[in-house]
Formats: structure tokens, sequence, C-alpha cells
């Protein structure tokens, strides 16, 4: 599985990112032509590249040259313009993700309809083509998981049609949360909104635990700052299907004094939080009392989150935690069509190459109900349907 990660120490910017996608290998007249499809007047900028070095790294900086955009566009007319064009559904779907985490945050900041955002330095033709140019330069490589590493603070002042702003921007503080940053860096924009949104969007905050590195691209900031080298390294490798191997923990508890009744609500609280799985299981305490056992499977970005809804929800006065290791294979979902009528169904990659395809549960018992047909029944047609 082709597997993308982000090495945003010394910051993350638009450019930056376009820049290490051809350092990567991206054709630049592949890059021109798709961003064409954009109904952007084509006479209203240039796009450049060059080789640069920053503290003695050789990297790629990339350049557009906006040479008339008098338009002012709110979040509505870039999703239809993105809509409107001919660019393939996926770079479609990743540019209006990356966009719509842009919009969220800068309604949060300005305190409007998400619909009536007013992009001002966002919605130019640079940032436009930054970050649509991210989404194609992701469909060229065939990139499948996103992760990223922690991203500088940065800090002082920067000047934008706002007026003067502190470092991070309003957007990009919004932007951050939920993501890990560092201290290594000192003062300056080391992340633009535009930046903190690619990253929001599309990456999972952590290192990826097992991948076998194939290429590394290179993109230069356009500042040369005097403490560490402005460079966005982008690292592409594989996962192997067999299995890869990736780091969660377990969450766990003790339960002997909860009304029964409850231990539903708990459960759907941790499933909407992202709990990986919920269990219980019967086990017997000390007094000889019959009780429960809560085992919670988490990533390490929710573990505090779910540990607090577990403190808040049960009767519980403490838990426990540890990491663990687990193996899964590649899967997605897929809606397919049927003599029942259209189905979801969970493909699961097999480390022998084949798949296996199953339906999901709540289509079969929706099925099941509107036709009057025995679920089992449903399952049988299905699965002589859906081969593998």
């Amino acid at each position: 599985m082709k597997t993308l990660y982000i090495d945003c120490q010394a910051g993350i910017a638009g450019d930056m990112t376009i820049a290490a996608f051809i350092d990567l290998g991206l054709p630049f007249e592949h890059l021109k032509s798709e961003l064409a499809k954009l109904p952007l007047p084509k006479s209203c900028y240039d796009l450049k590249f060059e080789t640069c070095y920053r503290k003695g790294i050789r990297g790629i900086l990339f350049s557009v040259a906006v040479t008339e955009d008098k338009s002012h566009r709110h979040y509505s007319d870039i999703v239809k313009m993105i809509e409107s064009s001919s660019l393939t559904d996926q770079v479609k779907t990743s540019a209006k993700q990356i966009f719509k985490k842009l919009a969220e945050a800068e309604a949060k900041v300005h305190g409007v309809e998400l619909a009536k955002v007013h992009f001002h330095e966002v919605g130019g033709v640079d940032s436009i083509i930054d970050i649509v140019g991210t989404a194609i330069s992701l469909d060229y490589f065939g990139i499948k998981e996103i992760y990223t590493s922690s991203l500088p603070l940065g800090g002082g002042f920067i000047d934008s049609k706002h007026g003067r702003l502190p470092v991070p921007a309003p957007a990009t503080a919004e932007l951050l949360q939920g993501l890990p940053i560092h201290h290594n860096c000192s003062t300056g924009e080391r992340v633009t909104p535009t930046g903190a949104a690619i990253v929001a969007s599309l990456a999972k905050p952590c290192r990826p635990e097992a991948m076998t590195v194939t290429t590394i691209g290179n993109g230069a900031g356009s500042k040369d700052y005097a403490d560490t080298p402005n460079i966005l390294r982008l690292i592409i490798g594989e996962q192997s299907n067999d299995g890869a191997e990736e780091r969660i923990f377990v969450l766990e508890t003790h339960i002997d004094d909860m009304n029964p009744e409850l231990f539903g609500f708990l459960m759907e609280r941790l499933f909407e939080a992202g709990a990986l799985d919920v269990s219980f299981s019967q086990l017997q305490m000390k007094k000889n009392r019959p009780g429960i056992r809560l085992t919670v499977l988490a990533t390490k970005e929710k573990l505090h989150e779910l540990g607090q809804i577990i403190l808040t929800e049960s009767t519980a006065i403490g838990l426990r935690y540890y990491p663990v290791q687990r193996l899964v294979l590649e899967r997605k979902s897929e809606l397919r069509k049927s003599s029942l009528g259209a189905v979801n169904v969970k493909i699961v990659s097999r480390p022998e190459g084949t798949v296996r395809i199953t339906p999901e549960f709540e289509d079969c018992r929706k099925i099941a109900l509107e036709k009057g047909i025995p679920i089992i029944e449903v399952y049988r047609i299905l699965e002589s349907e859906l081969p593998e």
C-alpha cells in the first residue's frame, strides 16, 4: 500500500508541498496540464520551479506568479470551481476536503456561516493552485495512507489583509488542534493556513509503524531561516498487505456496581468518540462478586478522550492502559449492486493476493425487514452474487 509520511519538523506550506512532490518525481507538465482543467484564465498565473539550497540541503523551490486575479471568492465559489472542472473524482474529493477544513477554521475565527466564508490570502490563485496541486500529486503517486510528524509552532507576527496577526495565525491555530506540535524552531510563520489544512484534513498525526521507504523529496520554503533548514521532506514508502503492523492501546477496567442498562450507552459513546473496538466480558471479582471487564482498543491520539468517557459515563474509579502491536489487513468499503438493491460491502485483501467480500450487517438487516426475507437468506443471496 503506497504510503506518504510528511516530515514537517521545519514547517509546511502549500508551495513547499508542491515543491517536494516535484522533487519526488511529479512531472511538471502533468501538474500544469491538470491545473489547466480548473476554470481559471490561463493568463492569470505562471508556474516555476528551481533547485535551491537551505543550510546546504538541496531542495526544490516552487512559485506561482499571479499576473491577474481580481476575484473575491467565498468557500462556495471555490467548491463550484472544483466541481465544474474535469479533474478526476479523487482529485476533486481531496481538494474539497482541504478547502472544507480551511473554511471551517475561518468560519470559527470570524464567526460566519461556512458557505459565506470569504477567503482572502487562501482564496487567491496561488493558494488554489497549491491545494488542488497537492490533490493532483497525491492522485498521481497513488497515495493510500498519509501520516505526519509534529509541527513547529513558530512565533512573532505576520501582516495580512486582516492586519497584523500573531503567529500561528488564528486560522492556523484552529487547524493545529489535535495535531502534535513542537518548539524546536525559532520565530517565524513556520506553518501556513494552507499547509496546516493539508495536514489536518488528510494525514494521521503519527508515524507509520512499518514502511519500506522508496523515494524522498525535499520542498524548500521561500525564507531561509538562521536556525534550521527550511525544508519540507516528503517520504513515500510501501506498507505490505500481509498484515501491516501498527501500535495501538488497550484500556481496561473492572466494574461490579453499575446498572446493566448503562453499558449499552457507554459502548455507543466510546464508538462515537473513535474507539477501534469495545467489548464486555464476564469475570469474578473480589468478595465473589460477578463483574464486567470493559476492554477498549484505541489509537494514541484518542487515548485520553476515551479514558475520560469511561471515567465519566461509568462507575469505574480508575482504569489501566498499555500499548500493544497488531497486524491488520488492508480493507475498504464499496457500494455494490445486487438483485436485492445497492449494498455496502467490506473488501479485505488477503496476504496471498485474493480478497474477501462481505456484505455489511446493517444493510442486510434493512433488506430483510423491507422485503420480509430471513436475514440468513439475504446473506446467502448476496454472498452468491458478490464472489471473492
